[in-house]
């Protein structure tokens, strides 16, 4: 399991509320396929930011997707929010 799969599973399935860069954001995760695929949308609280991305595990990789937006925004996100 990658570094960034365990932090995405810090975030619950539903609803939760983290600290990003001294801002409040509101994500919501989902998981498909008996747990295998992951969908996370962060939407800035009372601003215009927002994070989105799919992440895939098979049986022989683990694999990232960020929806229209840079792999490194999506990495920094995971690697630096902190659950309230």
């Amino acid at each position: 399991m990658t570094p960034l799969l365990k932090r995405i599973r810090k975030l619950p399935v539903g609803y939760c509320q983290v600290i990003y860069n001294e801002k409040r954001y509101g994500v919501t995760r989902s998981d498909f396929n008996n747990g295998n695929s992951h969908k996370v949308y962060a939407e800035e609280l009372g601003g215009n930011d927002f994070i989105s991305l799919n992440y895939y595990v098979t049986s022989n990789l683990e694999n990232l997707k960020p929806c229209e937006m840079p792999f490194k925004k999506v990495e920094d996100f995971l690697n630096g929010f902190q659950l309230t």
